[in-house]
């Protein structure tokens, strides 16, 4: 049986219900960084997604998942990307909606559940993120769950007219 319960929360498929959440997290500029987002999404291409988001990973190389409470409160999104079957790895990430939900262990607990089903479901080798220099609660949540920090790519990231350095981390499956 797959399993993506937590102690605290649980992993979830995307549901139409979701169009208000998504909505208002793609539109936050102020996660746009963590986003690689320079534009707002309308209601109408994030109901196209929706409609979209029941195929498989396989098909459409990502997995957006819920992050949930046990009440059924959203409380952010984890994503897989760039799924390559071939050279069985995916990018990862993550986002906490709300700042005061942040630094609690949910995304951490997110992620060890995300980590587990991707190399004992998916057979997956390797798991990368890519993460601002300056971003020191996902430095340290990704650490925790075991990715190594790999290389640094020096003005990566344009933000506000600066550029940023952006490291890469991984965790292999050994």
């Amino acid at each position: 049986m797959i399993t993506l319960k937590g102690e605290n929360i649980y992993l979830r498929a995307l549901e139409p219900e979701d169009l208000e959440f998504i909505h208002t997290i793609e539109n936050d500029e102020s996660v746009w960084e963590i986003s690689n987002t320079i534009t707002p999404y309308s209601k109408f291409l994030i109901k196209q997604y929706l409609k979209q988001s029941h195929k498989d990973i396989f098909e459409v190389k990502q997995l957006r998942l819920v992050i949930s409470s046990y009440d059924d409160v959203a409380l952010g999104m984890i994503d897989l990307f760039d799924f390559d079957f071939k050279n069985s790895r995916a990018g990862v990430g993550i986002l906490v909606k709300e700042p005061n939900d942040r630094s609690k262990g949910l995304g951490s607990e997110a992620l060890k559940l995300l980590i587990d089903y991707s190399f004992t479901h998916l057979g997956l080798h390797q798991l990368y993120c890519h993460v601002s220099e300056e971003n020191d609660i996902s430095i340290k949540l990704f650490t925790k769950q075991g990715f190594q920090k790999i290389g640094l790519k020096k003005d990566w990231i344009l933000i506000n007219g600066s550029f940023k350095n952006e490291f890469i981390f991984q965790l292999i499956n050994n």
